[in-house]
């Protein structure tokens, strides 16, 4: 029982694979007597030719992961693709690092434990990228001896 005339005419019918091209079990013998294009353009509206839906990739997996991204999960070492620069700018790391850094000199003047003179010169420091973090600078004045202590007043 040779059908691939019928499911080569089917196939540019429905503009598709002859794979995709589906026959009824239960008419293959209406099929077989169709000839004509016209034979097969029948066939399909009655249903005893159907085009299969192509199988396309689940999106569920992505969608777990994304979820589970969204969650805070899925970010140690085996998770990353790129270097740790692609990962945090380098600019942002800065710039998050320089605030925190002159929010603490701002307090530490606010607060009267440096005079006006060291808050100038730990904010040229500071702008310099003279200091690794807020720990750095304390330890800064620590060794300098440029906080003013409480009986010093």
């Amino acid at each position: 029982m040779d059908l691939k005339t019928q499911k080569r005419l089917a196939s540019e019918i429905l503009k598709c694979s002859p794979q995709r091209v589906k026959f009824d079990n239960d008419s293959v013998k209406e099929i077989k007597e169709a000839i004509t294009r016209a034979d097969i353009r029948g066939l399909i509206i009655d249903g005893a030719i159907v085009k299969q839906q192509v199988v396309g990739t689940s999106n569920a997996h992505a969608n777990l992961v994304r979820s589970q991204k969204r969650k805070g999960r899925q970010r140690s070492h085996g998770s990353r693709k790129g270097r740790a620069g692609a990962r945090l700018e380098a600019k942002s790391a800065w710039i998050s690092r320089i605030r925190r850094q002159r929010l603490f000199i701002k307090t530490l003047l606010s607060h009267n434990l440096i005079e006006k003179p060291v808050f100038k010169t730990l904010y040229r420091k500071s702008k310099g990228g003279f200091f690794r973090n807020k720990r750095h600078i304390q330890l800064y004045l620590d060794e300098h001896s440029l906080i003013i202590k409480k009986e010093d007043k």
